[in-house]
């Protein structure tokens, strides 16, 4: 595993995403709104600065969860039995079809 920490730049190049993107993302979790792939997802990292105004500073092993937390796997598709034809339904007490026939 890799250690240390990155740059926003390299964080985003990593993931395959725009910076601006990156940072949207950071927004995004640090309001509890970001979602990869239907699963709920907190970004930690670090910002530099006496009043935390600074450069953003993200562990490699977060951009590497974030990464894996981005992949595509494969799912097989469940098998469906066809559709049964119904002749009764509950709580219908009149024989279905046409009124006429």
């Amino acid at each position: 595993m890799e250690y240390g920490l990155r740059t926003a730049r390299e964080a985003a190049k990593r993931l395959g995403i725009a910076r601006a993107t990156f940072y949207q993302w950071l927004a995004d979790s640090d309001a509890g709104i970001l979602v990869i792939r239907g699963q709920p997802m907190a970004i930690d990292y670090f910002q530099t600065g006496a009043k935390g105004q600074g450069r953003i500073r993200i562990e490699a092993a977060e951009v590497e969860r974030l990464k894996a937390a981005m992949r595509v796997r494969p799912r097989p598709t469940r098998q469906r039995r066809p559709p049964t034809q119904r002749r009764c339904y509950p709580g219908i007490t009149v024989e279905l079809g046409h009124p006429d026939d």
